[in-house]
């Protein structure tokens, strides 16, 4: 946890949110319970629900609260330990102690909150809440308000059907501040990218011919759980990065691959880290792979470099993508105007996903309160092109944002087999040549950055290898 002032602060900043909003009633926040894996004594790794932790800090199962956007106030809603807990956990703060250290003065047993939700319902105040990720919340708001599921999961205006969705003022409050990050988060996203480069290294280190993937994997997510709370996300280590989200890891290591390893670090404070590195799998890249690394690599410098406060990510987006069509037109795999590919969505063949997303308590930050909410500005649209359409972080930049800068370069047989069929890009893209790529697999080389009021920085305080004669000289030395 941080200080309790940091949580008094953001709930005060949300309640004066929520009041210039014109909101009255009452924000319900819902943490996340235990979730049994084989039956209900034996659970999954408890992971709170990160809104909840970033309003209130409280790192254990069984809490909610209330805020009172009329008169203030805030109670947090748990059960203390009896006799038969005390034998399994051994003595445990009071619910009350633990209130307190979030900065809250009221708590209240666990059963009294149905009690208080009802009451406002019954006075016609509007309960706003964030939609659930987890099944359990979704059941436990479904009882607290009558509400079907599909109520609960629906995000509208408080005042359609007042009271009957999860609240869009609360969401857009919630988003608005989570967005920009505070001093005392952006040295936990630090400490996160820091362990993030400890197990990036390791595994690095690890690689040799004749090595299962899933060891080199456990060595990373060995690191993750001595030092943090584990890894941010399912590790992908790969000798297919063709496949961009490939959790297999039976894999034997075979010289003259490429492997992707994408992979983070969740800290103890449950800020994340998301870093991708492409290693030649015999310590050296052919010809080929350099070429093609050196252009992903040439992205990745170019994206940092015009980011700033002011422009769109998409707009890096968009640029980055020229800059790999240049790239890719000087090897031959693609001809013709590079304007026009831009325009034609010639990259999304080759990088069919966007360049970045959000970072923080979530390594996709916030997509749980909605992929374009967070990461889409009033006046911004998806797009429907492959690539430029799976952009997660479009948004105007501004200081206190953590995006990603995740550029790549992936030949994907089937991907290309369709648009040739398809006559999709055939005045662009030399197929021909392109075919020849079918056993290449691919590449994507992953930085997390922070706005600042001039530009951008890398996270973290050391930055992992990424060009080509580092990464070889790199694993020369382990």
């Amino acid at each position: 946890m941080f200080d309790k002032d940091t949580y008094s602060r953001r709930r005060r900043t949300l309640l004066t949110s929520m009041r210039e909003r014109g909101q009255k009633g009452i924000a319900l926040f819902i943490g996340n319970d235990e979730a049994p894996a084989q039956y209900k004594d034996n659970c999954y790794k408890f992971r709170q629900d990160s809104s909840w932790l970033y309003y209130f800090g409280l790192d254990e199962p069984g809490m909610a609260a209330i805020i009172d956007l009329e008169d203030g106030t805030e109670t947090v809603y748990a059960d203390d330990v009896d006799i038969d807990d005390i034998i399994w956990m051994g003595p445990q703060p009071s619910v009350q102690s633990k209130a307190e250290s979030a900065g809250v003065i009221r708590s209240a047993p666990a059963g009294d909150l149905a009690a208080a939700v009802g009451a406002a319902m019954n006075l016609g105040r509007p309960v706003h809440f964030l939609p659930p990720t987890r099944h359990g919340n979704t059941i436990k708001l479904m009882e607290l308000t009558g509400l079907s599921k599909a109520r609960i999961n629906k995000v509208a205006p408080m005042d359609c059907e007042k009271g009957s969705h999860a609240s869009q003022e609360l969401v857009d409050a919630v988003i608005a501040m989570r967005l920009v990050k505070e001093e005392c988060e952006i040295k936990a996203i630090d400490e996160a990218c820091d362990l993030g480069y400890e197990m990036h290294t390791a595994a690095r280190n690890a690689v040799r011919p004749g090595i299962v993937e899933q060891e080199i994997v456990g060595i990373m997510e060995g690191i993750t759980l001595g030092k943090g709370w584990g890894v941010s996300f399912p590790t992908i280590l790969t000798q297919h990065g063709e496949t961009l989200h490939n959790h297999l890891h039976d894999k034997i290591i075979d010289p003259g691959k490429l492997l992707v390893i994408d992979a983070g670090a969740e800290s103890n404070v449950h800020y994340a880290s998301d870093f991708t590195r492409t290693l030649p799998t015999g310590g050296r890249f052919t010809p080929r792979q350099r070429d093609i690394y050196s252009i992903v690599c040439d992205c990745n410098e170019f994206a940092f470099s015009i980011a700033k406060p002011g422009i769109t990510y998409r707009e890096v987006h968009i640029e980055t993508s020229r800059k790999m069509l240049e790239g890719l037109k000087d090897l031959g795999l693609v001809r013709g105007s590079v304007d026009d590919m831009v325009t034609e969505g010639i990259a999304g063949l080759f990088m069919p996903h966007g360049l970045g997303h959000n970072m923080g308590l979530d390594v996709h930050d916030m997509e749980d309160l909605g992929e374009d909410r967070v990461g889409y500005d009033p006046d911004q649209k998806r797009a429907s092109q492959l690539g430029l359409g799976s952009l997660r972080m479009a948004r105007r930049l501004v200081p206190g944002h953590v995006v990603t800068d995740e550029p790549g370069i992936y030949f994907i047989p089937a991907l290309m087999a369709k648009w040739k069929a398809d006559g999709t890009g055939k005045d662009f893209v030399n197929f021909a040549k392109a075919e020849t790529y079918s056993d290449f697999g691919g590449i994507r080389l992953e930085d997390d950055l922070l706005v600042t009021e001039n530009g951008v920085r890398r996270t973290g305080t050391k930055r992992l290898p990424i060009f080509p004669d580092d990464v070889e000289e790199s694993m020369k030395q382990k």
